[in-house]
């Protein structure tokens, strides 16, 4: 075989390697209790925000703080803290997907990020009808 072959197969079997290692680190969806099981490790979770509970963000003590209370799709409750300022309209958001890990032993969520699903311009903020 000529060299060019022998660094061409070392290059592709690197590139295969880091593919590998790579999808082994992204994060998946699941619920709070899948979360709780595993709290190494980091997860997306859905749901919606328990609106009968307290929201508490205070930035002039940590604005980098702010906490609520979510139920997961699977019917779940958990208090979230998020890393970050509290975000814009998120008290008009209709489903919230959390990135982060579940902390213990306090089985608080600790978002890293978050997305919000608000409701659309378009239907005038009504929610969509069944279909």
């Amino acid at each position: 075989m000529k060299k060019t072959h022998i660094i061409g197969i070392i290059v592709i079997a690197v590139a295969i390697g880091i593919i590998i290692l790579s999808l082994g680190k992204t994060s998946t969806y699941a619920s709070f209790t899948e979360a709780a099981n595993e709290p190494g490790n980091e997860f997306h979770v859905v749901g919606k925000r328990d609106k009968d509970k307290d929201m508490v963000y205070e930035p002039k003590v940590d604005a980098n703080k702010f906490s609520f209370y979510l139920v997961d799709n699977k019917g779940t409750e958990c208090k979230v803290v998020l890393h970050k300022n509290k975000p814009q309209d998120f008290e008009h958001s209709e489903q919230i997907v959390l990135i982060g890990k579940m902390k213990m032993p306090e089985n608080d969520f600790q978002a890293s990020d978050i997305l919000m699903k608000c409701p659309s311009k378009y239907n005038d903020g009504k929610p969509e009808a069944s279909k």
